[in-house]
């Protein structure tokens, strides 16, 4: 049974029995704490603990999961894969413990003719909580499992709790017998290879307070309401289904595993290391390939750099299998016909996703040769010394210089019998971040735990106003200081202040928050920064200017027209520089991320190449052109699916409801899903002005602009500059660049003229340096101070004039000037000096010490330095002295 098909099966099973089916979230989550959606049940959080308001009493789907807590075990055992799908079925107060398991049983032992899964139940096995004798009755009763079927295990494996205060529950765990093959017998609680888990049933019914670890936690209360929470393992379901080892040899995961055995000329099968490292490649290149489809790209923080380790670990197991060149064009093009069945945005999106894995693959394939060589060096030298560590500075420069991932260089020293200095490396990192973070203040404050929004968002979604009204008559739900419930806030104080209504837009699509203000009687706050820190409610944090704010007041929301003005101008303006791109560089250059605020946009896209001049300018011509045909603005409320019909443009990875707002310019012209504040019509985004283009990965580069008013600001700044040259240098506008080439021409010849002059003037003082030659010890000394001079190649040069001019006799050359402020020293030594022991290298190391700084080179010519210019006529003391011993 093909894995789509499991999906389909399950799917239309919960429609029939009155669930509401919903389609996966993305995999980046809404939930800040987390990076991925690593559980079926992240989604649903929200509605689990009653911060937000369920919209349905059941529901059933099929969510994407990435987890990669357990990276070094994919390819080693048959069920770890970072990414993952897990089938759910939820109830929120409606069917409990009685309905969930008859639900289960049913859809699991069902034959595969009437639409069931066709499990045996001799091959199927439970587990309860220890204390949970309604649920062990339950499985009796209903699939009519004898008692040593259904095996009592305790909270660290049957109680289920998201780890922090708030609703749990005992679960039952549902596992298949695959077989003496492969363990003992006696059921789950004995070998849980052989008995492996496919679907968990949480029956969350209680409300835990005090949790210090999984089973660390006291049971305060019942819940107001109970609710189910399932998750069955579609990828372990489909394995025992399809008769075959492991996860990584289901239909959706095995082509990618067989192309890499076809590219490397290795069989399948044939020897255990090759196997782990084709599984690697097969679970990492879906991985990746799912987490690009939802927007992620690769990068050195967060999200992306968990995507470059996958994506790096795959290059390096190929490598591991002996091919050295670049393999994910067939790779990637293996999972996206594996994968599309059943998620056909892989497919639309390809273009973009091949884009960016080919280029994370170029970088990362010329980079690792210079790495590798950089590694073996640092265990070769690291081993002859005698110790089992790698220094951390040697891990810090691959990951810095390289791009290596720490556990990369973790992998490669431990195959060489080598461990890393892991302390030494993670305090380099951490000095790293606090240098980056050291000049950067964030203009948002913390929200507060979301928990406490529940209360709030159970009175319905805050209604925003601010598409049509800049003003908006409004009453205080709630109030927050210091992330808790207040009744007031008071002069002087910054709170979060909840509204029925606001004019104010929230944080979203890449705008800024609007600026403005919240008036009423006796009082007024300047608003701070405006967000929604759970579906539905919107969120001030504000500083209260005068008098004070209570729960249940009156208000109006106030906003600044012309920050608006500008935040609506340069949103429109992304849109159309967005547009302008895509025709210019084609569909490929699709939006993967932006920020606008009043006055600037910014725009990344994935492109891979650098934007000529010319093409920027084109650019900014066909953004600027729309501007003065004065398109039309438009914006509708339609269903997704009918947005889509349309050709809206989505940005890549963004999650988007049922219903979906189009903004349309120029009709299709530009036509895009978004949620923002826009100009009416094309004119009023005033100018486009491009001030940067530049890269912020593999095959992602970025445009800024200037919107508005601020670009016309810039070009009269510019207009200023170029009046101001053409004034100084007595010339015309058009005739500026001529003008300023002869300039430079003139200059650069004058500079030519300079150091000749000047090399004449060294080479002239010469002949006096080496009459000056005095006998110490068995060689003729030439020890001086010569002044200032331009640079450190004036003084060796002149060093080794003087040298020269002395002949073959054994002669020392030791001088001294002045650069930049700082005493240089330069020795040279003749072949016969050096025969009667003279070292340049030790000599000027010797200067430099008197000098205050350090130094040293070769036998036959060396220099140092330092700091203290009062010093010299010691250093060349120390010389005589060094000489005459």
């Amino acid at each position: 049974m093909q894995t789509a098909e499991i999906s389909r099966r399950y799917l239309d099973f919960f429609a029939q029995r009155g669930h509401t089916i919903v389609p996966s979230a993305p995999l980046v989550s809404d939930d800040p704490t987390l990076l991925f959606t690593v559980a079926g049940m992240v989604p649903f959080v929200p509605y689990l603990t009653g911060t937000v308001p369920a919209p349905f009493p059941r529901a059933a789907d099929v969510q994407k999961c990435i987890r990669t807590n357990d990276i070094e075990e994919v390819g080693k055992t048959a069920r770890h894969g970072t990414f993952f799908q897990m089938l759910g079925n939820w109830s929120f107060g409606d069917y409990f413990k009685e309905g969930a398991i008859e639900y289960a049983w049913e859809l699991l032992t069902s034959p595969e003719s009437s639409g069931g899964l066709g499990f045996a139940e001799r091959d199927l096995w439970v587990t309860v909580y220890e204390t949970d004798d309604e649920a062990a009755a339950l499985w009796q009763k209903i699939a009519g499992l004898p008692a040593e079927r259904i095996q009592r295990l305790g909270k660290e494996d049957n109680y289920w709790h998201t780890g922090q205060p708030g609703p749990g529950g005992p679960c039952s765990e549902i596992y298949f017998d695959r077989g003496p093959k492969y363990g003992r017998d006696g059921g789950p609680a004995v070998d849980d290879d052989r008995f492996t888990e496919i679907w968990n049933l949480v029956f969350m019914q209680e409300l835990i307070a005090n949790v210090t670890s999984k089973v660390d936690f006291d049971v305060v209360g019942p819940l107001p309401k109970k609710n189910i929470d399932t998750g069955m393992g579609l990828e372990r379901v489909a394995f025992i289904k399809q008769g075959v080892e492991n996860m990584y040899e289901i239909d959706q995961v095995r082509p990618v595993l067989d192309r890499a055995s076809e590219l490397s000329g290795r069989r399948y099968g044939a020897e255990h290391e090759d196997d782990v490292r084709m599984r690697i490649i097969a679970d990492h290149v879906r991985s990746s390939l799912m987490l690009m489809s939802d927007g992620v790209t690769p990068s050195n923080e967060g999200r992306g750099y968990i995507l470059r380790r996958l994506l790096r670990r795959s290059i390096r197991a190929m490598r591991l299998l002996g091919v050295d060149g670049p393999t994910f064009h067939d790779l990637f093009a293996a999972s996206r016909d594996a994968m599309k069945v059943a998620y056909p945005e892989v497919d639309r999106g390809y273009a973009h996703i091949e884009q960016l894995a080919l280029g994370e693959e170029e970088t990362f394939l010329r980079t690792l040769a210079g790495g590798t060589t950089i590694l073996d060096v640092a265990v070769q030298k690291t081993k002859a010394a005698g110790r089992g560590e790698l220094a951390g500075d040697t891990a810090f420069l691959l990951h810095d210089t390289y791009g290596f991932p720490i556990e990369l260089t973790l992998e490669m020293a431990d195959e060489a019998g080598l461990a890393v200095d892991r302390a030494a490396f993670d305090s380099l990192m951490s000095d790293q971040r606090a240098r980056a973070k050291a000049d950067a203040k964030s203009k948002k404050k913390v929200l507060a735990d979301l928990s406490v929004y529940g209360e709030f968002r159970a009175k319905g979604e805050t209604i925003f106003t601010g598409y049509t009204d800049l003003t908006t008559e409004t009453s205080v739900l709630g109030i927050l200081v210091e992330g808790a419930p207040a009744q007031r806030a008071v002069a002087g104080q910054t709170a979060e202040v909840i509204l029925a209504e606001t004019s104010l837009y929230a944080e979203s699509g890449g705008q800024a928050p609007d600026q403005g203000a919240i008036v009423g009687d006796g009082f007024e706050l300047e608003v701070l920064d405006v967000q929604k820190p759970v579906a539905g409610l919107i969120s001030h944090t504000v500083k209260v200017v005068r008098g004070e704010v209570g729960v249940g007041t009156a208000a109006t929301t106030v906003v600044d027209a012309d920050y608006r003005r500008g935040a609506t101008q340069a949103h429109s303006g992304t849109h159309l520089v967005h547009a302008a791109l895509r025709q210019v560089l084609g569909p490929n250059a699709h939006q993967s991320g932006s920020f606008n605020k009043a006055g600037y946009l910014r725009l990344d896209y994935g492109w891979n190449k650098t934007l000529s001049p010319e093409t920027r300018s084109e650019i900014e011509e066909i953004s600027n052109n729309a501007i003065r045909d004065n398109l039309e603005v438009v914006t509708r409320e339609m269903p997704l699916d009918e947005a889509r019909e349309l050709g809206a443009m989505a940005l890549f990875g963004e999650k988007y409801g049922d219903v979906v707002r189009v903004v349309d310019i120029g009709g299709p012209w530009s036509r895009e899903l978004c949620a923002g504040t826009h100009v009416s019509t094309s004119a009023e985004v005033g100018m486009i002005n491009i001030i940067g283009e530049s890269s912020v990965g593999a095959s992602n580069r970025r445009v800024e602009s200037l919107v508005g008013l601020e670009a016309f600001r810039q070009f009269a700044a510019e207009r200023a500059l170029v009046q101001q040259l053409t004034q100084n240098l007595k010339t015309r506008p058009d005739q500026l660049v001529e003008r300023v080439g002869d300039l430079v021409q003139g200059l650069k010849a004058a500079e030519k003229k300079i150091q000749a002059f000047e090399a004449r003037a060294l080479s002239d003082r010469v002949p006096a340096l080496a009459a000056n030659a005095a006998r110490v010890g068995e060689v003729l000394l030439v020890a001086e101070h010569v002044g200032a001079l331009g640079s450190g190649d004036d003084l060796r040069s002149l060093a080794t004039a003087v040298r020269a001019r002395l002949g073959d006799v054994a002669s020392v050359v030791a001088l001294t000037a002045e650069v930049g402020g700082k005493p240089l020293a330069i020795v040279a030594t003749s072949p016969a000096a050096r025969d009667a022991g003279a070292n340049a290298g030790s000599l000027a190391k010797r200067m430099a010490g008197v000098l205050g700084g350090g130094g040293g080179g070769k036998p036959d010519l060396a220099q140092g330095g330092g700091t203290d210019v009062s010093a010299v006529p010691a250093a060349l003391e120390a010389v005589r002295g060094e000489l005459g011993h």
